[in-house]
């Protein structure tokens, strides 16, 4: 048995369903679909959105309007359902924290940094958070899953053009040094287990039409505590599904249900 878990910035979920999600998910036909930047509130959306075949859904919204946002399509039941606990980061809808038996799955939509780091304080704070969240976890003896826009480009590999981005949101000396500390706490990048080579990025600007000359960035990840990392079989990226700035990355586990 295996479980696919599939993690994408859909860039608010109402557009996304005109360009295509729903058919994408089941396409894929993962168990769990992680979406971030869902921009609304469940109430907001039909139930195609709320309720896709197959699937129960989770969402943690931001309290303002047409903001930040995540949710979770799951077709396997979680034992429990948490947001992050912090209440400036839950205010934006920041995290949806599940619980299953083999680990527990932490869906985030990272903050960005923006222009001139003005929110970088507030984007090291989330971080650090769900680095504690982490380490309380595997400390318990819990595996866990962090997927999401971790809106960071760790190393120069990650982006096309690294040297003009130095100083620009998302590719920060803070925001990279922090993502190494995380990685060198026990966690591994699940898609650098699989393929160390560059021009493989997740997100590309519309305003430069960056998706047509594959001028990107690899902003989402799947990581794991290394001790879960001998069951990961795949960690890739959607490259060619349409939809969003973002594609899908997807996980593949090995577990041992039945």
């Amino acid at each position: 048995m295996s479980t696919s878990i599939v993690s994408w910035n859909v860039n608010g979920i109402r557009a996304a369903q005109k360009k295509g999600l729903l058919e994408y998910v089941e396409q894929e036909g993962a168990d769990i679909v992680c979406l971030q930047e869902t921009k609304a509130k469940p109430e907001q959306l039909s139930e195609e959105l709320t309720a896709p075949g197959g699937y129960t859904s989770f969402f943690s919204s931001a309290e303002k309007g047409g903001y930040s946002g995540v949710a979770v399509y799951t077709r396997r039941k979680p034992l429990e359902v948490n947001t992050l606990g912090v209440t400036e980061y839950d205010a934006e809808g920041r995290a949806l924290v599940l619980e299953y038996p083999e680990f527990v799955l932490i869906n985030g939509y990272f903050p960005n940094s923006q222009s001139e780091g003005k929110r970088l304080d507030y984007k090291l704070g989330y971080c650090d958070s769900v680095l504690q969240l982490c380490n309380s976890l595997v400390d318990s003896g819990k595996n866990v899953v962090v997927c999401g826009d971790y809106n960071i480009a760790h190393r120069p590999i990650d982006l096309a053009r690294p040297k003009q981005n130095e100083g620009n949101p998302g590719y920060l000396p803070e925001e990279r040094a922090w993502m190494s500390r995380f990685l060198e706490a026990g966690y591994t990048d699940t898609f650098r287990m699989f393929n160390s080579e560059g021009g493989n990025y997740t997100w590309w600007s519309y305003r430069t039409r960056g998706r047509e000359r594959n001028v990107g960035w690899r902003l989402d990840y799947f990581c794991v505590n290394q001790g879960f990392s001998d069951r990961i079989t795949s960690s890739e990226i959607r490259s060619e599904v349409m939809g969003s700035d973002h594609c899908p990355v997807v996980l593949n586990i090995k577990d041992d249900r039945g």
